[in-house]
């Protein structure tokens, strides 16, 4: 198994190689952005390879940032760098049609939309997992840079990890109430109650 620092080192250049340093995004650029989700997710104490997921989560692009250094069909160029396990993180982050697929999340038999095949499926817990916990790293990223963003979408998505909160660590389901709560109102959280 590739070490954690190396495998880091080789993503961030080859996000560089594929100018994630030029494209612009929310705080910055793009490589800014994924280093900060990266260090979330560690902060998180998330395993290697959903922090090296975290770090290259955009090389497809997504489904609200189109913006993709690789396509897909050059999958094997990425896991040559970080490894499958944390590529198919990735992909199945990626790919995720999410107006179709987050509806369900919440469900163990939730069904994945693949928006680059057309395809569906169900993943296993752990992609579950890993799933909800870089999603919410990704947007309690945004927030926190963009209040304009949180304000728009703070509401929406502390509705969603609500509903999934039993995939997500307690650290990021407590980010999540705290980052994306409206002020002076109550989360509710399903495993100690209102957060009052």
């Amino acid at each position: 198994m590739t070490a954690l620092p190396d495998a880091t080192d080789r993503a961030v250049a080859l996000l560089r190689e594929f100018g994630a340093e030029n494209v612009g995004h929310p705080g910055g650029t793009l490589l800014t952005h994924l280093r900060r989700v990266q260090a979330r997710l560690a902060g998180w104490r998330a395993r290697p390879a959903l922090r090296l997921a975290g770090l290259c989560h955009a090389f497809y692009g997504t489904d609200g940032f189109p913006a993709a250094l690789l396509t897909p069909d050059r999958r094997d160029d990425l896991v040559a760098v970080i490894g499958a396990e944390a590529e198919a993180i990735v992909y199945l982050y990626a790919s995720c049609d999410r107006k179709a697929t987050y509806p369900a999340l919440d469900q163990a038999d939730a069904v994945f939309h693949d928006r680059f095949t057309g395809r569906s499926h169900v993943p296993g817990e752990q992609m579950r997992r890993d799933f909800a916990e870089l999603s919410a790293a990704n947007e309690i990223d945004l927030a926190v840079i963009d209040s304009g963003f949180r304000e728009e979408w703070g509401p929406e998505l502390l509705a969603l990890f609500g509903r999934v909160q039993d995939l997500l660590s307690a650290d990021a389901w407590r980010e999540c109430r705290t980052v994306l709560a409206a002020p002076g109102l109550p989360s509710t959280d399903r495993r100690t109650g209102p957060d009052l």
